[in-house]
């Protein structure tokens, strides 16, 4: 159960990333709402799944899901350039959180 919430809690922190981008600052009303909201659940979830995970293995699986969710959906969106060495790095990332999935 753990390692489905951390999951999904990284997912959040790609949610809140990009709401805090669009946000401009906080001057913008529901990128902010939506900032908060999921910047608290994906805080929550995290600390819900390091009470059975270790910590640097739970961090490091939620920054590279959320990391990885946030430049895809900004190269899906042409808000960042993709190239090919771009997707291979992020590639790398995914396969070093499956890595500590398959190691734990």
């Amino acid at each position: 159960m753990a390692w489905i919430v951390l999951v999904l809690s990284g997912v959040l922190e790609a949610v809140w990333a990009t709401a805090l981008g669009k946000s401009d600052g906080f001057t913008k009303l529901w990128p902010t709402v939506i900032f908060g909201v999921t910047v608290v659940a994906s805080m929550a979830g995290l600390a819900y799944a390091m009470r059975t995970l270790p910590v640097g293995t739970s961090y490091a699986v939620w920054v590279g899901i959320g990391a990885a969710l946030t430049v895809g959906y900004a190269m899906v969106t042409g808000t960042e350039s993709a190239t090919l060495v771009k997707l291979l790095l992020i590639g790398g990332i995914v396969a070093c959180v499956v890595g500590l999935k398959l190691v734990h």
